[in-house]
């Protein structure tokens, strides 16, 4: 009966920490758990009891001074003059603004939402086809979550694992660059140049000065560089660096840049204690249900199980990515995190996987789950500003898709991609 409330819930639309939450409770009053409803409460609150979670409303407000900032622009005149002149060049600049864009929100979504406003329409005007734009979009922002700082790496070090932060902070920025190449060689390959040529002949636009263009980029490019720079040298925690991310945001909106209005602020507030409460609460809720796993020896029975029938590294790595990319269909990337890793991580450790690479790997492969259908919350984003339809949109993402599944092979089955640089920094 607990499967059918938690089933039935996600199928009625009911967020995903209201559908655990419903079974858990259901079980708690009608199992014989001891103190019954009472542990639910408990267990909400103790997965929320931890000094290191203040990093994540912190990183999540300063994304939302970021763009209020109005340095959506700058980073994508900064991408131009790197990548614009290259074949398929505003596509090429989505994706390396993406790539930006992540040093300085850490959310997926943000960056697709942030970027999109701006690419979708231009990208159109400009020759692409709109859903081919929208599926770009989407697929550079899985981007976001890999390139430090990382809200998904933070729950996933300092809530659920106890790798060192620096370490997945490190991991992942070569993955990140990994598939803005690989995207990038894609859209050259495969873009109708004359299509685009002749579109982008009949306007007649203003270029920005390649010198401004660069200096505008310079002040959003610091922000990342003293955040996961402080970080590494140990000066500060990643809560303390999440603090000064949002006091380097506001006085970069509010007086160098003159963007962010006092009066705004409210509202800014406002948006990042809504979007902090839902990734809150999740944790909460299987914080709880994980509680309840691990009373009834899940995770147990699930290891011995798999030492006894997988005989290999090899195979339980395509386990794992199958698994992810199956529940990434269906679940949010965080909710899927905080119930799966902890069975699944001492099972990698058990057969030598690094622990950084498994963390690369789990969320890399989640990020993907965020541009696949029925579910997808970046295509969700992407579908809501271009309008195109989600069949369609749907149809022109596969193939991006198909290029974020090749690259996490080529993490997954050549581990250096990921271990190299920060075992070369020392971590």
């Amino acid at each position: 009966m607990i499967y059918v409330i938690l089933i039935a819930g996600l199928l009625i639309g009911a967020p995903i920490a209201f559908a655990i939450l419903a079974s858990l409770s259901y079980f708690m009053a009608t199992g014989d758990a001891p103190y019954n409803l009472r542990i639910v409460a408990t267990e909400l609150f103790n997965g929320l009891n931890s000094y290191p979670l203040l990093a994540i409303p912190l990183f999540v407000l300063a994304g939302e001074l970021m763009n209020e900032s109005g340095i959506t622009g700058r980073i994508i005149a900064f991408a131009n003059v790197l990548v614009g002149r290259m074949r398929a060049g505003l596509a090429m600049v989505n994706i390396w603004a993406s790539v930006i864009f992540a040093g300085l929100s850490g959310s997926a979504v943000a960056d697709t939402s942030a970027i999109g406003r701006v690419f979708i329409p231009e990208m159109e005007k400009h020759g692409y086809d709109r859903a081919y734009a929208a599926a770009l979009t989407a697929a550079s922002s899985v981007i976001g979550p890999i390139i430090p700082p990382s809200i998904p790496v933070i729950i996933y070090a300092l809530i659920v694992t106890g790798v060192s932060v620096p370490a997945l902070f490190m991991a992942g920025i070569i993955p990140g660059l990994l598939l803005a190449v690989f995207l990038s060689v894609y859209v050259m390959l495969t873009v109708d140049m004359k299509k685009i040529n002749a579109a982008s002949a009949a306007l007649n636009e203003e270029k920005q000065p390649a010198r401004e263009a660069l200096l505008g980029g310079i002040l959003p490019l610091m922000m990342p560089v003293f955040v996961v720079g402080s970080i590494l040298m140990g000066v500060v925690t990643p809560t303390e660096a999440a603090s000064f991310a949002v006091a380097y945001a506001l006085v970069i909106g509010t007086f160098v840049y003159r963007k962010i209005k006092i009066s705004a602020l409210p509202r800014l507030f406002t948006e990042a204690m809504r979007d902090s409460a839902v990734i809150m609460i999740i944790i909460a809720a299987v914080s709880a249900a994980n509680w309840l796993l691990t009373y009834n020896r899940v995770p147990n029975m699930l290891t011995d199980w798999v030492l006894g029938n997988v005989d290999s590294k090899t195979t339980f790595l395509i386990a794992v990515i199958i698994l992810f990319l199956f529940v990434g269909l269906f679940l949010e990337g965080i909710a899927a995190m905080l119930v799966l890793v902890p069975i699944l991580h001492p099972i990698a450790v058990s057969f030598g996987i690094d622990p950084v690479h498994f963390g690369i790997l789990v969320i890399f492969n989640l990020m993907i789950g965020l541009i696949t259908p029925p579910l997808g919350l970046c295509l969700f984003v992407a579908e809501g500003i271009a309008g195109v339809g989600m069949a369609r949109l749907t149809k022109a993402i596969l193939p991006f898709f198909l290029v974020e599944v090749a690259v996490l092979l080529v993490l997954t089955f050549v581990p250096e991609t990921v271990t190299w640089l920060p075992t070369a920094l020392g971590y």
